[in-house]
């Protein structure tokens, strides 16, 4: 039997059966300059401080107020958030990623998703005075592990998750 999803009513889901995992997720997101902006970035930054650690405190807030912002998410004991950059000046571009662990009974693929969103998003924001153009793409899990589900990489050129 198919059930209609379509009627199905909002709930949080039950995970009171599921084991006890380490979970981990990796996502990124691409925000893309002007090359006139590009330029105020790297060299001049933001009238309003320091771009890079405002964008990762972001990334680590957005990370562990997930349920706060996706409603049908789960409140998670974040054991690890950490939000990186890339800067990819023939492209005008920054890469934002975010590598989110946790030990539960649920994935952290929102969180790691929530992470580089926002972290990308205070980019933005910080650096709109010097022009509005900036385009905000890319943003995708790149690898998650733990739970039922198993392992899932999505094809990319970036390094997977780092063990300990």
């Amino acid at each position: 039997m198919v059930k209609d999803l379509r009627k199905q009513q909002g709930m949080l889901v039950d995970i009171s059966d599921k084991p006890i995992t380490h979970r981990k997720a990796f996502a990124e997101a691409e925000l893309r300059f002007n090359p006139k902006h590009f330029k105020i970035l790297l060299k001049q930054g933001s009238p309003k401080g320091d771009v890079w650690q405002t964008a990762k405190i972001a990334g680590v807030m957005a990370a562990k107020q997930t349920p706060s912002t996706i409603p049908l998410c789960h409140p998670l004991l974040l054991e690890k958030v950490q939000v990186t950059f890339e800067v990819l000046k023939s492209k005008n571009t920054v890469k934002v990623f975010a590598e989110v662990w946790s030990f539960g009974k649920t994935g952290v693929e929102m969180e790691a998703l929530n992470a580089v969103s926002t972290a990308s998003l205070t980019i933005y924001d910080m650096m709109k005075w010097a022009g509005q153009d900036m385009v905000l793409s890319g943003i995708r899990l790149l690898q998650k592990s733990g739970g039922k589900g198993g392992v899932y990489r999505a094809v990319s050129k970036r390094k997977s998750i780092n063990s300990k």
